[in-house]
């Protein structure tokens, strides 16, 4: 849980930046690959995770969410557009409409009472979650994901170290 607004903004730019670099990655041919023919494809996956930003509304937040759609025929770039736009919507909402305090103020979601910090905290694992399953997608698709967490495999050859496989 975040216990202040400024500790949860500091880490969501951190995330949402290597979010903004995923996206920046895809390319329009990309967008259509998926693991399995009936699971999200890799640019289901990206409007998802500017979609679900705006169920942070239900928290008593009120900004501008992504849009009306599922994501279907957008470009690449409007994605990424879209993600950095709808992110900072989100982080001016909290700034200016909460203060600390609100951060322990519970909001029952799916039939359970939520503090407002663990909420934000699950925002951000959902991002992690979901980029993690976009980039076996991005490589499948051709692309060579950003490091995130850590060296891509790609940095590591280029750095002449030896990757673990």
């Amino acid at each position: 849980m975040f216990n202040s607004i400024e500790n949860f903004v500091e880490e969501w730019e951190r995330e949402a930046k290597m979010t903004a670099g995923l996206l920046d990655t895809l390319t329009d041919e990309s967008l259509a690959r998926r693991i399995v023919e009936d699971r999200r494809t890799l640019g289901d996956l990206a409007w998802h995770l500017i979609a679900s930003i705006q169920f942070m509304n239900a928290l008593g937040l009120s900004f501008e969410g992504a849009g009306e759609g599922d994501g279907t025929n957008r470009a690449a770039f409007a994605l990424a557009q879209g993600y950095r736009s709808i992110s900072d919507r989100f982080i001016d909402a909290i700034q200016m409409q909460w203060s600390d305090a609100n951060l322990s103020d519970r909001v029952e979601i799916a039939g359970e009472a939520w503090s407002n910090g663990d909420s934000l905290r699950f925002a951000l694992m959902h991002q992690a979650h979901h980029r993690g399953q976009m980039t076996v997608l991005m490589r499948q698709a051709g692309l060579r994901p950003p490091g995130l967490y850590g060296p891509a495999y790609e940095t590591w050859v280029e750095q002449g170290m030896a990757p673990r496989a």
